[in-house]
Formats: structure tokens, sequence, C-alpha cells
């Protein structure tokens, strides 16, 4: 059988076809792919014309499609379906790959070609092609394309090292939370889950030959969901124990050398790029410009944050009548927040059924805005049995691409929630689009249904978000393709389409109980929508934690010398005045995956730096008469379908009318 991934796909919409991909094919595609990819890059170079856009900017987008056709999909495997096959080749693939992509980015005679197209670009009449060689002459000037080759060398060296650090960073965390689930041997222990936790708990330790007991797999934030109802105090605090353990236990799987290695190297290669820091280089291409627009920003929101969080744990301790551990929070607010608001968390779930939620809910607000339809492809494979394919058509009924959901949590799926694009629209090579979401929703067993915690269902609207983004962009170019922004603008539509979990017209049409099918009473909706900005300095204070814990990290210099990971942590969680105890960071430094293996290293401050813009269109949405479709068509049209083909910041104000203002962030966040 010939490789699979040598040709385009003749499936609908070149969805890859998986039935016919084997281990083996992998590493050879690599290979070919980049071969072919250097081949046509000298071709490039050794054009005897005068640069133009035409014959050096327009090859090098079409160059390399082996290449991505086979890093698309092994990427998404490596990350949602992992062998020891796929971990070896990706661990055995990180330097390569950085050594084949810096052989493109620090090519001096490619880089002179695209300054000279860059010095010329005024000329170029056609908007999204002028902007295309901005960012080029941008992105390569900052990967280092005009250092001496001394310093080339090196970068080249930091580059390798970072690619394999990072990848075992992110195998090892892998590793390390599997091995720590815990195992629960009397469901007596589980008292307070509902019958489906305790199904899925059943069902993931047989997965695991521990027949007739029961596994609580770690979700990859410090804080795991069952917290909020299991009333055994000790196994609180047995999976936060667990949670907070991943990566400093001294073994294999340890990862605080691997920090301290990363930050390290980050730091030099910094320096050697002409920055202060990591931070200064990763925000000097981001909307932010600098670590301190990031700083004043974030610290506008620490101290109202941390104070409205302590007056929650007086509170809390008020309910429970001793002191509250991290461990305890969810617990006790739940039981405060049925108190004050009436308001039961666990009472909602059998209102959120997975399939209803997915028809019903996601897809439905996505029809009710942008006239969308789905419908399931069953003839069409995916890469894992868990994933589904649905065709999305537009509302003329052409076609617009495929979405694949990949729900439920599983071994070989890292944590968290995320999407990826397996085909990337483009106008230059005809291609259409290909969007998969992962999430990890714990699989109920056989027969039962798949309960959702209303954080789940804020999750699946939030990953929907960035699929439809992916599916909605109509960009001429591949670097522009759907969610290819600045990393923190990219959050910025996913935050917005989370919002409509809870819009009077989405909740009625898909939280039904899935036995009676009553509706979710409106006593409960309308106690749910008063609590909204309940506990919110908790939720604040975890968040910027991790954000400033990032930002602290990459704010060292090349001469600092940091040897401790916990004293570190500690000190720069003092500094920010977020060192409570009781509420530890989303992410602490060992089982960061965003920032230390998930491109989003000096960047996690962008999901609240994002949100800025999303509260200021989510109230123009209610300033505007809600979601109707000519709302939709104009968020689509200006925001979601130019994808990365221009700046931003400026297609954020075609939409607005304006800039974004922080006042809808702080009253929403109860800052204000």
């Amino acid at each position: 059988m010939s490789n699979p991934f040598l040709a385009p796909s003749t499936l609908p919409y070149e969805l890859p076809p998986f039935a016919d991909i084997r281990d083996e094919h992998y590493l050879p595609a690599f290979e070919a792919g980049m071969a072919e990819q250097l081949a046509e890059v000298e071709a490039i170079i050794r054009n005897p014309e005068s640069p133009t856009a035409g014959n050096t900017l327009v090859p090098l987008e079409a160059s390399g499609q082996i290449l991505d056709r086979v890093s698309s999909v092994f990427y998404n495997k490596a990350s949602a379906d992992s062998t020891n096959k796929t971990n070896e080749l990706e661990e055995h693939l990180a330097p390569i790959m950085a050594a084949h992509r810096d052989a493109i980015s620090l090519n001096p005679q490619l880089y002179a070609r695209i300054s000279h197209v860059h010095s010329e670009r005024d000329a170029i009449s056609d908007a999204e092609t002028r902007y295309l060689v901005e960012r080029y002459y941008t992105e390569f000037t900052l990967a280092g394309a005009g250092l001496p080759e001394a310093d080339t060398a090196r970068l080249r060296e930091l580059n390798q090292e970072l690619s394999t650090l990072t990848t075992r960073f992110e195998k090892n965390l892998l590793a390390d939370t599997n091995d720590l689930a815990v195992v629960i041997d009397d469901v007596a222990e589980l008292d307070g889950l509902g019958t489906g936790e305790i199904s899925a708990a059943a069902a993931a330790a047989e997965e695991r030959g521990l027949s007739g007991k029961y596994l609580v797999s770690l979700v990859l934030p410090t804080g795991h969901p069952w917290l909020a109802s299991l009333t055994n105090r000790d196994v609180r605090q047995r999976i936060m124990a667990a949670s907070r353990s991943r990566g400093i236990r001294g073994n294999a799987n340890d990862n605080r050398e691997l920090v301290l290695a990363i930050t390290r190297l980050r730091a030099e290669r910094a320096r050697l790029l002409g920055f202060d820091s990591h931070a200064a280089y990763v925000t000097a291409d981001e909307t932010a410009g600098s670590p301190r627009a990031v700083a004043d920003m974030l610290g506008q929101l620490a101290p109202a944050a941390a104070r409205n969080a302590l007056a929650e744990q007086a509170a809390l301790e008020a309910q429970a009548g001793h002191p509250i551990e991290s461990w305890d929070w969810s617990f006790y607010t739940e039981k405060v927040r049925v108190a004050e608001y009436n308001v039961d968390a666990a009472a909602m779930r059998p209102y959120f059924e997975a399939e209803r939620v997915l028809h019903d809910g996601v897809f439905f607000a996505a029809t009710r805005l942008y006239g969308v339809t789905f419908e399931e492809r069953t003839d069409l494979v995916a890469y894992h049995p868990d994933a589904r394919v649905f065709e999305v058509r537009d509302s003329d009924g052409s076609g617009v691409g495929l979405y694949v959901l990949d729900l439920f949590t599983r071994d070989s799926k890292r944590g968290g929630a995320w999407m990826n694009p397996l085909i990337s629209q483009n106008r230059l090579l005809n291609q259409p689009v290909v969007v998969v979401n992962n999430l990890n929703v714990p699989r109920a067993a056989a027969g039962e249904p798949t309960l959702l915690t209303l954080d789940e269902v804020t999750t699946f609207f939030h990953e929907f978000g960035h699929a439809l983004h992916g599916l909605f962009a109509r960009v001429t170019y591949p670097k522009f393709a759907g969610t290819n922004v600045f990393r923190d603008f990219v959050e910025f539509p996913s935050q917005v389409n989370e919002m409509w979990k809870l819009w009077p017209e989405i909740l009625a049409n898909y939280a039904v109980h899935h036995v009676t099918g009553q509706p979710l009473p409106q006593q409960l909706v309308d106690n749910l929508v008063a609590s909204e900005q309940f506990n919110e300095g908790f939720s604040t204070s975890e968040y910027l934690a991790a954000a400033l814990l990032d930002q602290a990290w990459h704010t060292i210099t090349a001469d600092s010398e940091v040897t401790d990971v916990a004293a570190f942590e500690q000190r720069a969680l003092s500094d920010m005045g977020l060192a409570n105890p009781a509420i530890p960071p989303r992410y602490s430094s060992t089982y960061f995956a965003h920032t230390f293996a998930g491109g989003y290293d000096a960047g996690y401050y962008s999901y609240i730096w994002s949100e800025v813009l999303d509260a200021d269109t989510v109230e123009w949405f209610r300033n505007n008469g809600g979601l109707t479709r000519s709302n939709g068509d104009r968020f689509r049209s200006r925001l979601l379908g130019v994808g990365g083909s221009k700046d931003p910041m400026e297609a954020f104000r075609e939409f607005r009318g304006r800039d974004a203002e922080i006042q809808p962030l702080l009253r929403r966040r109860g800052l204000d």
C-alpha cells in the first residue's frame, strides 16, 4: 500500500484517510515532506528574478504540503490517542522538526528576498498579500534570521533542545497523571456523586483491569470537578494531593528539572534575539506588545480578586465550621451556593445530557446565529472509534467543512480540551476545512447517559467556538487559516461562544431532564443567573495565579539563577498577593502544560486579555437585539471569517466600531 500522506485525500473535504493510516506511514511521510519543502525553498532562493510576493512568498506558502498533511494527523494522534510508538516518534521528531523549521526561518538568502519584498510592500494592491509580506518579515526577523552566523548556530541548538524538552514535559505529565489516578475500593467513599459519575469511575477502573474498584482520573487543572460533590473529606484530600503532586515525586516523570531547563534556555534565546526576557520576546508580536502591558492589566485585577476571594473564604468557613483547605473549597462553595442562591450544581446534571447539549445546545446556537446545520456522517471514519464526524452546511446548503468531535477521556489522551485543524481552508491550494474538538468527559457505563457538569458544558461551548473560527475563516493563504491569529486574540471567539450556554433561548432548548423530559426549572435558571458572580474571587484568583506565574517564569533573565521550583513559585505567588494555600494556582509549574508544552509560554494571560474583548462583544449583542442572524452574520463576516488575514484589533474595531473597554469585564467578574 502506498503512503496515504503522499497525495491529498480523495475523501469528502479531504478528510484524512484514517482507515488506511498505519504507524509505519508517519516517519517516511515526515522525511519525504521535509525533503520536498527544502527543495521547494531552494527553488525559491535560486530564482534569478527580482524578489516579489508572487515569486517568493506565494511559493513559500504553497510549500510543504506533504509535511502539512502528516503533521496535522500525527500531532493530533499524539495528543488524543497516543501509544508507545507515537510517544517515541514524537520525541524522535522534536529536534528534527525544530531543525527543519530553522532551516527555513533562519535561511539568510530567503530572508534577503523577503526583506526586499517588504521594502516594496506599499506597491502591493491586495491587502491580504500586503499583510502576508508584513507578517513574514516580522516573524523571520523575530526568529533571528538577521543574526550573525555564530549566533544563528547557537539559536539552532537552543530551538532543538527546547523542542525536545517541551515534548518530554508533556509525556512525563501524561504518564504521571495516569499513574496518580486515585483508586477507590468502596463505593461508599464516592458518596455525593451521581450514578453516572460512579459508573464512569467503575468503567475507568475496569479498563485498567481493576474490576470491582473505582478510578478517579485526574483532570489537567489543579481542581477536580468531583471535589464539589464528594462528601468524604479524606477522599477529597487524596484527589487534591494526587493532583498537586504531579511532576514532583522524584520519579522518572519528575518535571522540576525540565521547568528549570526550559525557562533557562528560553531566557538565553531571548537575549540572543535582543530581548531582556522570553516574555518580552513573545509579547513583542502579540496584541499586548510588552510584559509591562500584561502586568498593568493583570495588576488591575489581582488585588480586587484576592480581596473578594478572602470574603468568599470567610463565608465558606462559616458554613464548614472549620478552616477551609484547598480540597474543601469546591465542596463548601456548593453548599453556600445552595444556601444563598438555591442553586445545586449536582441537581442540574440530569438536565445536561451530553448528546442533547451537543445537538440542542452547541449546534443549535450556531444554527441560530449563523444559519449552519450539522449532519453526522457515519460513513466517514475518524482516527478513533470515539471520534464522530459531522458535515457542516451553510444556510444555502453549500458545504462549510467537517467537524470531528472526540468527547471522552482515556489514558491515551492528554488532559484538557482543545481544537485542532486537520485540513485548513485556503484558496491558494483550493483546500477545504476539517477541524477536531477534543474534550475529556468521563464516559458513563454502557447503556447509561453521559451527564455533564455546568463546567463541562461551558468547556464544550468554548471549544466549539474555536471550531467555528476554524470552519468559518475564508482566506487566500494557509498562514492565515482558521485560528492562526495572535495568541492573545485566539481565545476571544471561543470565549464569546461559551457565553451562549446560559442565554435563555439556548438554555431552554437543551437543558431538559434526560428522564422526565421536563425543562430546567425557571426558578433554578433565575437563581443560576443571579449567582453568576458567586465565587468569582476564587475563579479569578486561581486563574491570575497561573497567568502571573507564567509571566514570572518568563520574565527572568539569562543571568537569573533559579534552582528551586517550589521556592520560586511560592515567592512569585506571594509577590502577587495570591499565595493563599486554599486557592492554589489553576496549574502549578510542573503540570502547567499550557506554558511548558502547549504553546502558551508567556501567553497564558491571553485568556483574560481576550476576555476584555469577549465581555465587550457580549454587551454589544445584548444591546443590539441578542442572538439574531444579522448579529451572527456581522460577527462571522468581520471577525471569524477573516481568520488571521488582517490585524486582529483592526478586525475588532470594524466589528465593534471602537476599541474594547475593560468595564464590561470588571462588571462580569465583580471587580468594579
